[in-house]
């Protein structure tokens, strides 16, 4: 599909301080990692990939076509970056999966005639509780 190794490659990487509570280490290190990727400008991407990225991704994506993932779980800098590398590699992989159609398939005899048996049995239920003719 694609070389994963040329795709980092067009990845820029930014480490900026963490949000929230953690005392004075967290004003100190800047732990967050952002992952940036411009689909539009990537040459390992086919066109055909590029607009199935553009079009799977779209609401993750800015007006430019930059895919920006953040991830600041840890307190390193470094594991932040594997998983943020992980989930872009798993992103892409899974935005660019071709469906396969569902070939509808046709219904069984065997299920056909155990529902007109089943419709046979209430029809005849249902006659048992009329009033018997008299004539």
């Amino acid at each position: 599909m694609f070389d994963k190794e040329a795709l980092l490659n067009e990845v820029s990487f930014k480490a900026i301080k963490s949000s929230g509570s953690g005392g004075q280490h967290v004003n100190k290190v800047a732990t967050k990692v952002e992952l940036d990727f411009n689909v539009n400008e990537s040459s390992i991407l086919s066109e055909e990939q590029k607009q199935k990225l553009l079009q799977k991704l779209k609401k993750r994506l800015t007006k430019e076509g930059v895919l920006i993932l953040q991830c600041g779980e840890t307190r390193s800098q470094i594991k932040n970056k594997t998983l943020v590398i992980n989930r872009f590699l798993e992103l892409i992989k899974n935005a660019l999966i071709i469906k396969k159609k569902r070939i509808p398939t046709k219904t069984p005899k065997s299920i056909i005639r155990k529902r007109l048996k089943e419709k046979q049995k209430q029809a005849e239920k249902k006659a048992h509780r009329r009033k018997p003719d008299i004539d």
